[in-house]
């Protein structure tokens, strides 16, 4: 124990070993002798008040995670396991305590493994290599969970409870700014302590699958409003950098507070939206090693579904309030040539938009052995039941002078049939009834322009690629390395692991992709992604996602 300890490296872990420690990490400093029913809280708020926060703790383990999911983690199939026994599990001696991975600052991230009592049981080489995993996936999630609201603890009692910052905010602009986020704390603080029970109760074969469903409700009931505020709480950082002159400089002094570890309050308000996702990923990798059929299976899968649930509402909340706000601002500055066309709509919302070049075939010219077409600007609405076509009038208003029904068009990509002329063209119709109504040739500057908007008029349904195929199917993955915001409506935001088929590669570096998790489709530049070149990691992902698919699935059926 004394050496686990040690390895935390924390002034806490210290006053451990010399017995200053209670159950109330408050109370560390009063010498009182640590009993045996306290040893797992100790362990677990040793990570909680070690120096790492969360937003180190959740990339580390991400990484690990991309390894595991490119086939490059040790232990794998590609690779075989280390020093294997002659059972074929690997030998007591594979699991010290430096196989924990660790952060950049030199801090260790503990393994279940490498707990005192774990190591001293008897026990572990009655376990084979898959339940181990299964055990350090259920603890990553308790230990994840500490990490997290050691960073909450922060965001709550460093930023928000600032006297110097209250009293240069008003209260709404602090509401925005901060939202729910004590409340968030609290849930999660009474869900940590449930957790850290569960581990003093049997640390060898704990569970905590049913204790994430348990937490649901409360989690959905402070997560949603938090998630929801997102765009206020931006534009009021925003809006108070710039406007208030007191904000800027409070802020940078209480960022420069060694306890931030030189993070900026962004990093901490945005652990919400990060966390409930990250969740999801914690249970769905402990379903991906549980036993075929079992009740664990059973207990994990309604809780992936329910923390799915969460997060579907989340987004579809913060989706249908950016979608009207968008709407009424495009109605201000869309115009139709003396035609009524009601743009507000609950059911309409903008799928792409931007400029492309007419090409004008009327006007075309020969100048020595190559075709002249001049162009002029034209600019695409694409919502996801009507396309319009204007002219701008000024910068910010725009004259419509066609529009169609996006069952009514008809694309053709002529690329490749108009030699000598520059640029990636492709030929729209827009009809009504049968009937032709307008058409056009258009012409993008790159190849990635002319795609996005030909896949963006005619989508294809993304499950067909995914749910037909089956385990033996190898298709082309591509795994992100590097968080990616989307910056336009038709492309995909990525968070580091997601692992995705990709479609579409375009010579100028833009990736089409649907996600294997959700089956979520879009764009996002090639640089954010890595391919997945190892045939059994590729197998082995589609593998576990069909799995998660087919329990998923069967739940739903037998509800």
């Amino acid at each position: 124990e004394h050496e686990w300890l040690l390895q935390s490296g924390s002034a806490v872990a210290q006053s451990c070993l010399s017995g200053w420690y209670t159950s109330d990490p408050h109370d560390y400093q009063n010498p009182v002798l640590p009993s045996r029913v306290l040893q797992y809280r100790k362990m677990i708020n040793v990570i909680h008040f070690m120096s790492i926060l969360y937003q180190e703790y959740s990339d580390v383990a991400i990484n690990r995670e991309i390894q595991r999911q490119q086939g490059k983690e040790p232990g794998t199939e590609e690779e075989g396991l280390r020093d294997e026994g002659s059972d074929g599990t690997p030998s007591p001696s594979n699991l010290s305590p430096s196989s924990s991975f660790r952060s950049s600052r030199g801090s260790a991230f503990a393994l279940w493994q490498d707990i005192p009592d774990v190591r001293t049981s008897g026990q572990l080489d009655n376990f084979s290599n898959e339940e181990r995993k299964l055990q350090e996936a259920k603890f990553e999630l308790v230990t994840s969970e500490a990490s997290y609201i050691r960073s909450l603890t922060i965001a709550v009692d460093h930023f928000m409870l600032s006297q110097e910052l209250a009293e240069c905010l008003g209260t709404q602009d602090k509401q925005w700014l901060f939202s729910k986020l004590p409340e968030v704390k609290d849930v999660s603080e009474r869900f940590l302590q449930d957790l850290e029970h569960r581990l003093e109760e049997d640390i060898l074969r704990f569970d905590v699958c049913d204790i994430v469903l348990d937490h649901c409700p409360a989690l959905r009931r402070v997560y949603l409003p938090y998630v929801t505020n997102q765009a206020y709480q931006e534009q009021t950082y925003q809006r108070l950098l710039h406007e208030n002159t007191r904000f800027p400089g409070i802020l940078a002094r209480l960022e420069e507070d060694p306890i931030c570890q030189r993070l900026p309050l962004t990093s901490f308000l945005i652990l919400p939206f990060q966390r409930i996702t990250r969740l999801k990923m914690l249970v769905e990798n402990i379903l991906k090693r549980t036993t075929p059929g079992s009740r664990d299976e059973d207990t994990a899968t309604k809780a992936f579904n329910e923390l799915k649930k969460i997060i579907k509402e989340c987004n579809s909340s913060v989706q249908s309030m950016k979608r009207m706000e968008e709407l009424i601002h495009l109605n201000k500055k869309i115009h139709f040539e003396g035609k009524i066309f009601p743009l507000i709509s609950q059911s309409r919302w903008l799928v792409k938009h931007g400029e492309l070049l007419e090409v004008d075939t009327q006007m075309m010219s020969i100048s020595g052995s190559k075709l002249k077409l001049p162009t002029k600007p034209v600019y695409l609405h694409l919502f996801n039941d009507c396309l319009l076509l204007s002219r701008r009038k000024d910068t910010w208003k725009f004259m419509v002078f066609v529009h169609a029904k996006i069952g009514e068009l008809k694309v053709k990509d002529l690329s490749q049939k108009l030699q000598g002329i520059s640029g990636f063209i492709f030929h729209l119709q827009l009809c009504e009834g049968q009937q032709l109504k307008h058409q056009i040739l258009l012409k993008s500057h790159t190849e990635s322009g002319k795609q996005r908007w030909i896949t963006a008029m005619f989508p294809s349904d993304p499950r067909e690629d995914i749910e037909q195929a089956s385990e033996n199917d190898d298709i082309s993955q591509v795994q992100c390395i590097k968080s990616y915001q989307a910056q336009e409506h038709d492309e995909l935001t990525l968070e580091k692991a997601d692992i995705l088929h990709a479609k579409t590669i375009t010579s100028d570096g833009w990736v089409e992709g649907i996600r294997l998790s959700d089956g979520e489709r879009g764009w996002f530049p090639k640089s954010y992604v890595e391919e997945i070149t190892s045939r059994s990691a590729r197998l082995r992902n589609l593998r576990e996602n069909i799995r998660i698919k087919c329990v998923t699935q069967k739940l739903k059926g037998e509800n």
